[in-house]
Parts: C-alpha cells; sequence; structure tokens
C-alpha cells in the first residue's frame, strides 16, 4: 500500500532508463566486462579514459520532460562496479578517476531542476569483487566486507543527494534476500528516505513490480522497463534496430489500459551525447503526449476488453479509445454500460456521431484512414463514473466461464 507522497508513481505514465557508465567506452553494452571475460585489472585501468564532455543533464532532462516523461533512472553503479557518484569507500568511479566528477549530484540536481522526480539504480552484483562470486559459503570473511561495501554505498546515495524517488536495484543473483540482509537493508534507506520507492529486485515484494523488456500488467504498481533498441541496455555502436515514435506510442496505450508505467531506456555514448535516433524518437513521441495527455496521465485502467480497436483507459465521466487498428468509417464497442453522451476526438474535439443499443456502442461517419496513424484517440463521454457489463468484465480466460453461457446460447 503506496503513501500518499508515493502515488505519483500510479499515473507517471512514463519514465526515463538511464544505462550509463564506464563500460560504455568499449561501445558494446552495459555488460561487456562479464560478456567478453576481460580482465577486471585492465578494465579498471581503462576508466582513466571516460571523459564525457558532452554530459548535459539538464538539455537530458529537457528532452525527457518535452517527451511527457515524468520521472527518470540513473544508473549509480552497474554490475561492473564503477560508480557514478563519488563514494567514501570506492576509488574506482567519476568522481575520483576520469572525469574527477559527480555525476550523479549533476543528474539529480538537473533533473529536479526541471521538475522530474528523480530515482537512482544500483546493483548489487559487482564483478569488482571475488567475494561476490564466491559467496558467503566459500568466502564469509570477503563476503562480508563486501556487504558492508554495499550497505555503505546504499547509506551514501540515500544522505548525501537529498529525496530520493526511487530506488531501483538489481543483480541480486544468485544470493538470497538473507544473504544480502535486505530487511536491514530496506529498513535503513525508509529511516533515511521515509517517502521513496523501492523496487521489488531485493529478493523482497518491494513496492513495485519490474517487468522487463513486456509489458504485464499486476494487481499493486508495476512498470515495465524496455530497451530502445532491439538488445542492449548500456551505448551498443552496432545496435542498429530502434523502436519507432509508433510502438513507444502503443507501449504507452498499453500501460495507460493496465494502470503502470513505461521505463524507457538510453545508453548514452562515452561522451554524454545521446545517439541521434533516440532524441529523434523522444521528439516524435513527445508531439503525440501533447495532443493526448488527456489519455495518459491521471486515467485509470480500461473497463472491458477493446482489443480488436486498440486499448482503452477511463477518467471519471470519459472512455478514451486509443484507436491502434483504425476500422473505417465505422467503429463498434461493446461491453459498456454507462449511457454515452457525447462523442469526440480528442486531439481537436471534432463531434462524432454514435448510436446506443444496449451493451452496443456504433460511432459512424469516421474518415476512411485515421486522423492520426501512430494513435488516434476517441473520447466517449459518459453517465458515470464507467463501468463494464458483468461479462465484459471477465472474460473466459480470465474469469467465469459461467458469465459467458447465455452469450453461447444466443
Amino acid at each position: 500500500m503506496l503513501k500518499p507522497e508515493q502515488r505519483w508513481f500510479t499515473k507517471a505514465r512514463f519514465g526515463l532508463f538511464i544505462h550509463w557508465g564506464m563500460y560504455s567506452l568499449y561501445e558494446r553494452g552495459e555488460q561487456v566486462l562479464f560478456r567478453e571475460h576481460l580482465t577486471p585489472s585492465q578494465y579498471r585501468r581503462r576508466a582513466a579514459e571516460f571523459n564525457p564532455v558532452r554530459y548535459d543533464p539538464r538539455e537530458w532532462a529537457r528532452m525527457a520532460r518535452a517527451a511527457g516523461m515524468r520521472y527518470a533512472v540513473f544508473t549509480a553503479k552497474h554490475h561492473d562496479g564503477f560508480c557514478l557518484f563519488d563514494s567514501a569507500v570506492s576509488d574506482f568511479g567519476s568522481a575520483r578517476v576520469g572525469p574527477k566528477r559527480d555525476l550523479v549530484r549533476e543528474y539529480v540536481e538537473a533533473f529536479r531542476a526541471e521538475g522530474l522526480r528523480v530515482g537512482l539504480y544500483y546493483s548489487l552484483a559487482d564483478w569488482q569483487w571475488p567475494a561476490y562470486f564466491n559467496g558467503p559459503e566459500r568466502d564469509p570473511q570477503g563476503f562480508a566486507k563486501f556487504l558492508d561495501y554495499t550497505h555503505t554505498q546504499v547509506r551514501e546515495l540515500c544522505s548525501n543527494y537529498g529525496p530520493l524517488d526511487v530506488l531501483w536495484f538489481d543483480g541480486a543473483w544468485p544470493h538470497s534476500p538473507e544473504v544480502w540482509r535486505a530487511e536491514e537493508l530496506v529498513a535503513m534507506i525508509r529511516r533515511l528516505q521515509p517517502n521513496i520507492l523501492i523496487n521489488d529486485r531485493l529478493g523482497l515484494p518491494g513496492d513495485f513490480g519490474t517487468p522487463e523488456q513486456h509489458i504485464r500488467p499486476g494487481d499493486r504498481p508495476w512498470e515495465a522497463c524496455i530497451t530502445s533498441v532491439e538488445r542492449h541496455w548500456g551505448y551498443h555502436r552496432g545496435e542498429r534496430i530502434w523502436k519507432t515514435a509508433e510502438q513507444v506510442i502503443h507501449m504507452l496505450a498499453q500501460v495507460a489500459e493496465g494502470g503502470g508505467n513505461l521505463l524507457l531506456n538510453v545508453g548514452p555514448k562515452p561522451d554524454g551525447s545521446w545517439p541521434l535516433p533516440f532524441i529523434e524518437l523522444l521528439q516524435e513521441v513527445g508531439d503525440w503526449v501533447e495532443t493526448n495527455a488527456k489519455a495518459l496521465y491521471e486515467v485509470d485502467p480500461g473497463v472491458c476488453e477493446c482489443i480488436s480497436i486498440g486499448r482503452m483507459a477511463v477518467g471519471e465521466a470519459e472512455v478514451y479509445l486509443h484507436v491502434l487498428y483504425w476500422p473505417g468509417t465505422a467503429l463498434h464497442l461493446s461491453g459498456l454500460e454507462n449511457r454515452v453522451l457525447r462523442a469526440y476526438f480528442l486531439a481537436d474535439g471534432w463531434p462524432i456521431d454514435f448510436r446506443q443499443e444496449g451493451e452496443h456502442i456504433y460511432l459512424k461517419g469516421l474518415p476512411p484512414l485515421p486522423p492520426d496513424p501512430r494513435d488516434t484517440v476517441i473520447v466517449l463521454e459518459v453517465e458515470g463514473k464507467p463501468r463494464p457489463f458483468p461479462w465484459a468484465k471477465d472474460r473466459l480466460w480470465q474469469g467465469d466461464a459461467s458469465r459467458m453461457a447465455g452469450w453461447a446460447a444466443s
């Protein structure tokens, strides 16, 4: 159960994930150290080359806000162990080597200044520590030191950067929550950051779920983290397949229908700049969001299925139809119990003729082609809070099959 100060997350809808570190020097993704079995000592020596002269977090924040993003999550430390913050217990980080800058502080201050909520990613896994691989069974003393290091760094993040909105853990595998002293860690975080949201990757339920590379609505707050390219989270110069703006808009319609968020990732280049295809992607998505914001934010999940049309989200007395699959000059919706008072296009308010017959709603006189081929939003103003007919609430593969008996007999 979220506190009132945390409920912003349930309607945020769109966030920015930033995977960045010295691994960007290799331009082969965020896991190059492990995947290519590089020598950790040689990897550490390359840290001096990391000099992001084009890192401008204020510009990042402006682009994110213009795209309609409400929050961001920045990798303070990934699995390679390189810190982008100033840690008293590590010399392997941007504050001590390479740029000699606290890149986390610059990010936090810039994104707050643009009115965005700020989150930090922290990997429990650390490939610089043999004890992480050996575990407490084979190296109890070494693992105890590693665990103290980990808890100390989390304390630093929660103490040195002002109020944080999200702490996004990763890399707990293969160790259990008990091994990580996860409950103790969470208690410390709650004391230092009482309004923070903690994800579900400590081996504990956390405040929200994090389906990865797919959208899966849940019965509690959730956020789908998805790459903007085909595979890698960190920058890879060989990535050529980018999500299109239409794909991202369709994902936004899906998370609005399911009551969750989309955390879309970018892997900045080693100089701190964003790949041009990502900038262009955000610009086009932002254009759609600006026009259709009412159908994205501050809405509740859809109340009945409309998969032959696209997606649905609802307001207090509005049904927002994200028409992803344009039906031509007529549209049919079934399952909505409310009386429809008015129908119109969200983008320009143009009225739409309709007819309602029991559980069926017919919209007519539509243009043969969609006004917005990416996602045309149609609004139905209805009498009362949108609600479904009983049969439309739980379909055969989700709920009580007996509800469909009358339909099958007709």
